[in-house]
């Protein structure tokens, strides 16, 4: 067995180094991607392949990324057709053979070793699905990867007052804001960067595409959890993620999508009949709340101009 084909664990013992292809969406990413793919180099001992889920880029920088790159893959999806769907196209053209998946979003740079540290936490978490790093803003501070599952009142009051009075306990609790920065399961990660075990997500058909865009984490976690697999946090790998250059050019059309997952979310999980006055309520409810946030992200963007 070659060195490079083998990993030492922490008994000493050395086993065959995991598969894995790292797999990034790309909507006309600029710079980002660039850090992405150079800092990879330093995440791992391996050179793992990298597909581009391009859903319609037009500033060719997923085009220059794969022709300066060998191990990079572009793949045309066709057209926006959404984040957990362009990442459903990507794996599906993977090898089943691979055994991990690397799903990140193309801001994220990679800290030192973070991919070989999640891969060996796969090692000591047999049933876990899905492995997070701790993820950093670009100010260095921690941002809230691993949090619970939110139910209709917990994610109310985080929608309502997180915003306004940051310390609220809905919001708390849903961010796990009172508990220690340790490896433990949780009830979903930030799909900004997430180790995924192919088994685990055959098992669940992966995400649910019906999401254009946000929350497709929150209920890929869910399902994950649901289906018996863990999901684990692993602050000891950090990555760090300038999150939301998308949302912050285009408001009009992000904070919508953002609301209407919200909706679909607590919707899919409250079906019953009896349950429609509850569905009503979250409907407007978030509906009143979109057009406030469309309206204030739409006057701080163009202050900034």
């Amino acid at each position: 067995m070659n060195s490079s084909d083998a990993v030492e664990r922490h008994d000493g013992e050395t086993i065959p180094r995991p598969r894995l292809v790292v797999v990034t969406v790309t909507y006309s990413p600029g710079e980002h991607l660039e850090h992405f793919i150079s800092t990879l180099t330093t995440a791992t001992a391996e050179k793992p392949q990298v597909i581009l889920a391009d859903n319609g880029s037009d500033d060719g920088t997923p085009e220059l990324a794969a022709d300066a790159n060998e191990h990079v893959r572009l793949l045309r999806t066709g057209g926006n057709i959404g984040y957990g769907g362009a990442i459903n196209r990507a794996v599906a053209e993977i090898d089943p053979e691979i055994e991990y998946i690397l799903i990140a979003n193309p801001d994220i740079r990679w800290g030192t070793d973070s991919i070989d540290t999640l891969l060996e936490a796969a090692q000591r978490w047999p049933r876990a699905g899905a492995i997070g790093p701790m993820v950093r803003e670009p100010d260095g501070s921690v941002y809230p990867s691993a949090r619970s599952v939110p139910g209709v009142l917990d994610g109310a009051g985080h929608a309502v007052l997180g915003s306004i009075w940051p310390g609220n306990p809905w919001t708390q609790r849903y961010r796990q804001d009172n508990e220690q920065i340790a490896e433990r399961t949780v009830g979903w990660l930030s799909g900004s960067c997430l180790l995924v075990r192919r088994a685990a997500f055959d098992s669940i058909d992966g995400f649910d595409s019906r999401y254009f865009m946000y929350m497709e984490d929150v209920d890929f976690g869910d399902r994950m959890g649901r289906a018996g697999w863990h999901n684990v946090f692993v602050p000891s790998a950090e990555v760090t993620h300038a999150k939301g250059h998308a949302a912050g050019r285009n408001p009009e059309t992000m904070l919508p999508a953002h609301h209407a997952s919200a909706y679909r979310f607590q919707a899919d999980r409250h079906p019953h009949w009896w349950q429609a006055p509850l569905r009503w309520a979250l409907k407007a409810g978030l509906a009143i709340r979109c057009r406030l946030a469309v309206r204030s992200a739409l006057r701080e963007r163009d202050a900034q101009r």
